[in-house]
């Protein structure tokens, strides 16, 4: 770091605990003697890049991983990764749905439970985001993503966000999904997916 004209006090090296590879239920036997390992590259490779950089930063640098494969592979809401893109592309659906109803600037007809937990969820986002870099654990920044994910969903399945019959509504509550869309990007994007 000194050689390339910077700090040496602005290097930190985080050291990650042992990953073992599970595939249904089982350990993936691997040694670096006989060759039989599973690189970064084939992970990315079978898995993709998002899925890879997701469950590598959703744990805690600190305990033991055990890497599921099957799960990581999976097109379900129990892989984190689908679950936060799907409830990402389920936001865009509806913004597109509703094209011609103009956002609203106040929302004072938002008072459902589950928009107030969802509002309330927005509003940790810069906590967090300040809470990761100050203590370096990015884990911190998935468990949001979940938490703002499983919040959205709990106010869809409640709440009618497009009502022709309630434009008011539906503008405060398309106001609500179109932050929520740009939070949860912006989560994403922290830790590169």
């Amino acid at each position: 770091i000194q050689a390339l004209g910077y700090n040496s006090d602005q290097l930190n090296i985080d050291i990650l605990q042992m990953v073992r590879m599970m595939e249904n239920g089982e350990v993936v036997k691997m040694s670096k003697r006989t060759g039989n390992a599973i690189t970064i590259k084939d992970l990315i490779d079978d898995i993709g890049v998002d899925a890879t950089r997701y469950f590598f930063a959703a744990k805690a640098a600190n305990t033991p991983y055990d890497f599921d494969l099957t799960l990581a592979k999976s097109k379900s809401n129990d892989n984190p990764v689908y679950y936060a893109q799907y409830a990402h592309a389920r936001m865009c659906s509806i913004q597109k749905q509703a094209q011609d109803i103009e956002l609203a600037t106040s929302f004072e007809d938002l008072t459902n439970e589950k928009e107030i937990e969802l509002m309330k969820s927005l509003q940790e986002f810069n906590k967090v985001i300040v809470e990761t870099a100050q203590s370096r654990q990015v884990h911190k920044m998935c468990h949001y993503i979940q938490n703002l994910a499983s919040k959205f969903h709990s106010f869809y399945n409640a709440c009618k966000v497009v009502d022709r019959d309630n434009l008011e509504l539906s503008a405060q509550r398309l106001a609500l999904v179109k932050a929520t869309q740009i939070v949860l990007a912006n989560a994403l994007e922290c830790i590169g997916v």
